[in-house]
Order: structure tokens, then C-alpha cells, then sequence
């Protein structure tokens, strides 16, 4: 009997054990880190500091905007923000309309619409564009969340090229380059 009872003793301790290291559910507690730190990201655009953007992403995390090529590296995507909040016209607000985390708790995405305003490099006017967005985001081991994949797609649509010489338009001609390149060829 004595056996008996220090084996069901050990029994429940085993179980009691198991049911301890099973992980806690954090699902609310992350969708709210997240509305958290989009909140301050939008904050963080609006004092232009590019340390402070750009701390919102993980080391090896990405940026994709629209008409650029992918921005890799958290070094690259804080030298892109420098050339972006130099402009005094430069502003940035997003909103998420979903936020969803994985059942790991290790990965999750927002996404949303934003609004950007930057001076066009030619007309040295204020452009204002607008958009959605989707970030995917990777818990790091402390608990905070970083974005590893940041896309913006504009829809507003690309302007038309300029009217060519002779009433013919930009696709009749050659481009610039590929003329160049022609006259090279002698």
C-alpha cells in the first residue's frame, strides 16, 4: 500500500508539473503589444527620428514600398528613413484593420491603410499618397516584437511618362538608356 501511495504521490507531481510548462496563452496580451508598438511607431514618424523608426525593425528584417527595390537590413532600411525624414514635408500615419498572431505566439501580422506625405525630387511640390500596408512581425525572446517583412503598396496611380518629341508618345521611343547603349555598339 505504501507503494501504491508514493507512486500516485510521483503520478501527481508528473502531471502537476506538465500542466505547469504548459505555455501560457498570451494571444490578447500580444495583439495589444502590437497595437502598442504600431502606436508608437506612428509617434516615432511623427518626431522623425530615424533611431527610433528604425528600432522598430528586426536585424534582418525587410522593407518593400512601391516602385523601389526591397530594402534589406536593419542598417540599410535606417539609411533609407535618414534620406525620408531629411524631407520637411515627410509624414507618415498607418492603422491597422487586423491584427492576427500565430498560435506559437512567435509569429504575427497587421494589416492596414497609411497615409504619406514626401516633396516630389522634380517639382519640389508636396505629393500625397496613400495606401495599405502588411508587416509581419517575430516575438524576440524578451517578449518585444519586430517587424521582419514591412510592404506598402500605393493606391495612388504612377504618373504617365511625359509626352515625347512629335506628338509620339514615351512607348514609341527608345529609352534614353537603350539609345545610348545603341549608339555604343559602332
Amino acid at each position: 500500500m505504501r507503494r501504491f501511495a508514493t507512486l500516485l504521490s510521483v503520478l501527481v507531481i508528473a502531471l502537476m508539473a506538465t500542466a505547469c510548462n504548459k505555455p501560457a496563452d498570451t494571444h490578447d496580451a500580444d495583439v495589444q503589444a502590437i497595437k502598442n508598438n504600431e502606436m508608437q511607431w506612428n509617434q516615432d514618424w511623427q518626431s522623425k527620428d530615424p533611431d527610433k523608426i528604425a528600432a522598430h525593425y528586426a536585424d534582418d528584417g525587410v522593407l518593400i514600398v512601391s516602385g523601389m527595390l526591397p530594402t534589406s537590413g536593419r542598417d540599410a532600411i535606417l539609411s533609407s528613413i535618414k534620406r525620408m525624414v531629411a524631407d520637411p514635408a515627410v509624414s507618415l500615419t498607418f492603422l491597422a484593420s487586423t491584427v492576427e498572431v500565430a498560435k506559437s505566439g512567435e509569429l504575427a501580422y497587421t494589416q492596414g491603410s497609411y497615409k504619406l506625405t514626401l516633396t516630389d525630387p522634380r517639382s519640389k511640390k508636396p505629393i500625397n499618397d496613400h495606401g495599405s500596408y502588411v508587416t509581419v512581425y517575430r516575438k524576440k525572446p524578451g517578449g518585444s516584437w519586430k517587424a521582419v517583412s514591412d510592404v506598402a503598396v500605393s493606391d495612388v496611380p504612377t504618373p504617365a511618362p511625359p509626352a515625347a518629341r512629335h506628338g509620339k508618345s514615351a512607348a514609341q521611343h527608345p529609352k534614353p538608356a537603350a539609345r545610348h547603349a545603341r549608339s555604343k555598339r559602332h
